[in-house]
C-alpha cells in the first residue's frame, strides 16, 4: 500500500540565513512520500539565490519566485494551489522540522479518523544560531492542552505553537485556503477549521521554532500593527460562527482581553473597536 503523500509548503521572506536548513529538514525526514513546494515572497536579502542553489541538487522540489512581496497568506495560497498531498505542512523558512515530524503526523491523523483534521505538537524554541532556548510545553504543559472539539478553547486562549501544525488538505479545501485579507493566518485558520474538524495533540517535540526579533510574533503587539486589526476581523467571524452561550461567553472574555492589550499599547481606536464588538454580543 502506497503511503499518503504529504505536501510541505515552505514560504520564505528574507530568510536567506535559514532557508537551506529548513529545506534540508524536509528532505531528511524518516517519511519519504513527500512533495516539497518552496515559494519566495519577493525577498530582498538574496533568499532567492540561496534557494536556487539548493534546488540545483534537489530538482524534484518545486520553486516559485514571486516578483514582489504579496504577504504570507496570498503567497501560501499560491503554492497551495499546486499541492497534491493528502496532508499539508505550512513551514516558515526560518523554522525546522524534526526528522520524525512527518511520519508521526501521518500516523496520528490516520489513526485518529477522518473527523480529526489537524494535529499539533510540542516545539523546541531555538535562537538565531539554532541553540535550544525552551520548550513550548514549559509554558503550556501537556496536561493543559485540549483535544477534540477545541473551538471554544481557541476563542479564549492561545495554546498551539503554529509551526507544529499538520492538517488534512480537505480542511484547507473546505476553507478555500487562508483568508488573503488578513495579515496573518493561524488564528483565523484555527477558528474556522475547528468549527467543523477536531484537533489532536502530540506531546513529542516535532518542530524547532526560531525566535527572532524581526518575526511577526515578536512585533504583533506593537501599536497599529496590522496583525491586531486582523485579530479584530477574526473576532467578527467568531461572532457569526458561534452557536452556544458558552461560545459567546468565550468571545466576550477574548474581547475583554483584546481591549486591555490595545489600551496598553495606546491603540485607542482599536480598543474602541474591540469594545464596540463586545457590546454587540
Amino acid at each position: 500500500m502506497i503511503p499518503p503523500l504529504v505536501t510541505v509548503i515552505c514560504v520564505c521572506y528574507n530568510h536567506a540565513q535559514f532557508v537551506a536548513e529548513a529545506l534540508n529538514s524536509v528532505i531528511h525526514q524518516t517519511y519519504s512520500h513527500v512533495e516539497l513546494i518552496v515559494i519566495d515572497d519577493g525577498s530582498t536579502d538574496g533568499s532567492g539565490k540561496v534557494i536556487k542553489r539548493w534546488m540545483a541538487n534537489h530538482p524534484e522540489a518545486t520553486f516559485i519566485l514571486n516578483g514582489k512581496n504579496l504577504g504570507y497568506c496570498k503567497t501560501f495560497n499560491k503554492a497551495y494551489q499546486l499541492a497534491s498531498g493528502k496532508f499539508i505542512i505550512d513551514l516558515s523558512a526560518d523554522d525546522v522540522l524534526k526528522s520524525n515530524r512527518i511520519e508521526e503526523g501521518v500516523n496520528i491523523l490516520m489513526d485518529a479518523g477522518d473527523d480529526y483534521g489537524v494535529t499539533f505538537s510540542d516545539a523546541q524554541y531555538i535562537d538565531e544560531h539554532g541553540n535550544p532556548m525552551r520548550l513550548h510545553s514549559e509554558q503550556f504543559p501537556h496536561n493543559s492542552i485540549p483535544c477534540g472539539d477545541v473551538y471554544t478553547e481557541l476563542i479564549q486562549r492561545y495554546f498551539i505553537c503554529s509551526p507544529t501544525m499538520m492538517f488534512r488538505k480537505l480542511v484547507l479545501d473546505s476553507l478555500k485556503g487562508y483568508d488573503e485579507a488578513l495579515a496573518f493566518e493561524d488564528f483565523d485558520f484555527w477558528i474556522r477549521s475547528s468549527r467543523n474538524f477536531k484537533f489532536i495533540y502530540s506531546s513529542s517535540v516535532l518542530v524547532g521554532k526560531r525566535v527572532l526579533s524581526t518575526s511577526m510574533s515578536a512585533t504583533q503587539f506593537h501599536r497599529s500593527n496590522p496583525q491586531r486589526w486582523s485579530t479584530l476581523e477574526v473576532c467578527k467571524k467568531i461572532k457569526g460562527l458561534n452557536r452556544t452561550k458558552e461560545e459567546v461567553g468565550a468571545l466576550k472574555r477574548r474581547l475583554h482581553y483584546e481591549v486591555g492589550v490595545s489600551l496598553k499599547s495606546l491603540d485607542f481606536k482599536l480598543a474602541f473597536s474591540f469594545w464596540k464588538l463586545q457590546c454587540s454580543l
